[in-house]
């Protein structure tokens, strides 16, 4: 392989590290919250997912400012500044005396989870070889993916053998080596340096218009994916599996881990229909199955059906959308395509948990896997609309006959 299509550089490396340190903190404190809210705090289901509301209500409001921040302040700045106020927010969940706290903190640490994302996913779109972006970004996604087996793995293991504050100060710790790791990003002309951008703000700076069609997907399928983030300790332990949540994390991601490799170079050779029609089908099925599940085997094998759809949707979208851009406006897509998937978990997580207190958990699996069938509609609709215009265009190039 030649030097420039080379993916794991030194850049590259630093950038994973930090990424999988930040999504170790952020979903380790998600299977916990909810569970501190209702252990110790003494707190209904509802308000348990306004911890996830909130959070992300935060970074939706902060996301379509970021493309602007990162041009101004530069990427490499911008990663640096977030992280240091990522992890001041994390040392005071320590410090939180009382629900209402709690929940400021959520706001606080919400908005700087979104530059901070935004930075990373931007400046690993960036410095990944153009031709090579689709395996590239999946790789990086991996970051995030061994965050999810990790993150929950970590903080359900503490609070079980120890306490919630010990958990605390073990995600604090993790956040000052992802901090100390992100100094090792080298400088790179494309990400490091502040842009000379007008002052004045518009449309332009807060929404890639370009990327609104597949992020419009990406907000469905968070959606969906909210009734797993936000709330699959609680069913867990409502259906007697809570010891197997950890184990459900693993298959997820062991299954997401040996399917990247294919499903990038897939991807970059055939298109990405060939990944995300398959995506969907396997996350509706996990769904279904976790709407249903009655045993460990059911619950586990739901979670490898989850892992391999979701694994392959995400990236998959967020690839497409910065690729219908060109590489100065990477930022701002990237800031798009987030702000709509995090609007999707807020809504989500406020609506499954209206949902949940009056018909139960099972009922909001159910409901999401719905959700992503309407994307599979949309999507084929989308691709037929863009065959039609394609066609069209090469006609009136054509001319008469």
């Amino acid at each position: 392989m030649q030097r420039e299509d080379t993916i794991w550089t030194k850049g590259f490396i630093s950038l994973f590290f930090a990424n999988l340190f930040i999504f170790i903190v952020f979903y380790g404190l998600v299977a916990a919250l909810p569970l501190y809210a209702l252990g110790v705090l003494g707190k209904t289901e509802q308000q348990a997912g306004l911890l996830m509301s909130v959070f992300m209500i935060s970074a939706i409001i902060v996301r379509p400012f970021t493309g602007k921040i990162l041009d101004t302040v530069g990427k490499r700045r911008s990663l640096w500044l977030s992280l240091i106020f990522f992890l001041i927010c994390t040392l005071f969940y320590y410090l939180t005396p009382s629900f209402g706290w709690l929940l400021c903190l959520r706001f606080f640490h919400g908005i700087w989870f979104g530059v901070l994302t935004t930075a990373c996913a931007s400046i690993a779109a960036d410095i990944i070889p153009a031709r090579r972006r689709g395996t590239g970004l999946g790789y990086f996604t991996m970051s995030m993916n061994l965050g999810v087996v990790l993150g929950p793995l970590v903080s359900l293991s503490v609070i079980q053998a120890y306490s919630f504050h010990t958990l605390f100060i073990i995600l604090s710790l993790f956040m000052i080596i992802g901090a100390i790791i992100s100094i090792l990003v080298p400088a790179y002309e494309e990400c490091s340096l502040p842009s000379k951008v007008k002052k004045k703000l518009s449309i332009h700076d807060l929404f890639e218009k370009k990327a609104l069609p597949v992020a419009s997907l990406a907000l469905l399928i968070g959606i969906s994916y909210s009734s797993v983030l936000s709330y699959l300790s609680i069913y867990a332990q409502e259906r007697g599996l809570l010891h197997l949540t950890s184990v459900f994390f693993l298959v997820y991601t062991s299954v997401m881990l040996l399917t990247r490799p294919f499903t990038g170079r897939l991807f970059d050779s055939k298109g990405p229909l060939y990944v995300v029609y398959p995506g969907l089908i396997s996350f509706i099925i996990g769904l279904v199955l976790l709407a249903y599940t009655n045993s460990p085997t059911t619950f586990l094998i739901a979670g490898g059906f989850v892992g391999l759809g979701y694994g392959s949707i995400v990236p998959s979208m967020q690839t497409m959308a910065i690729q219908s851009v060109k590489i100065e406006r990477s930022g701002y897509a990237t800031a798009t395509f987030f702000t709509l998937f995090d609007t999707g978990i807020a809504i989500g997580s406020f609506l499954f948990g209206i949902i949940a207190v009056a018909k139960g958990y099972s009922p909001i699996y159910i409901i999401s896997a719905v959700v992503v069938g309407c994307v599979i509609v949309l999507t084929a609709l989308k691709s037929q609309s863009k065959q039609v215009k394609e066609t069209a265009d090469i006609v009136s190039e054509a001319g008469p006959f």
